[in-house]
């Protein structure tokens, strides 16, 4: 890929995640070895992401009688917003794919695997998140769409009212 192709894909990606509250998110947890019916055709090769994590402030009402401005609550993670880029993928008609599964490993319950999945000539990239339930309103940030060669998934956490 050239440079001024890569350049433009990562401008795309950029759209509309000029948050303040967003800092980049690119740990990547290894995937188990895969083997492809497509390797004799194509050199299998990890795709290229342009990842983001949305930290930010809960004002619950604890927060508000323990925590002021000048001695804030700890920020917590509200949201990720993935850009997955498939420039060269081969079947275009078939958009790549995410599948969340939990941690299975002993003290991680709190996070869950998000993995990608496309076809050749790209190999499977995951990530480690947090584990909590998704807000799939349009209207709360969800987004989840193929375009431009660029996989797009973005989304916040569903926000947990207190009551008595």
């Amino acid at each position: 890929m050239r440079a001024s192709e890569e350049e433009e894909l990562m401008r795309r990606a950029r759209e509309g995640m000029e948050d303040g509250e967003d800092a980049q998110f690119s740990v990547m947890i290894p995937v188990e070895d895969q083997s492809f019916l497509w390797s004799d055709k194509y050199r299998p090769r990890k795709p290229r992401f342009f990842n983001r994590v949305h930290t930010g402030f809960v004002w619950n009402k604890y927060n508000q009688t323990h925590y002021d401005l000048d001695n804030p609550p700890p920020k917590i993670v509200q949201g990720y917003k993935f850009n997955v880029f498939y420039p060269d993928l081969i079947d275009k008609t078939t958009p790549p794919t995410y599948k969340l599964t939990p941690c299975e490993e002993p003290g991680q319950r709190d996070f869950a695997i998000l993995r990608f999945t496309a076809g050749p000539p790209y190999e499977d990239i995951a990530f480690k998140i947090v584990n909590r339930e998704w807000e799939y309103s349009y209207k709360h940030g969800f987004r989840c769409q193929f375009q431009n060669n660029i996989f797009q998934l973005w989304f916040h956490f569903k926000r947990f009212r207190y009551r008595r």
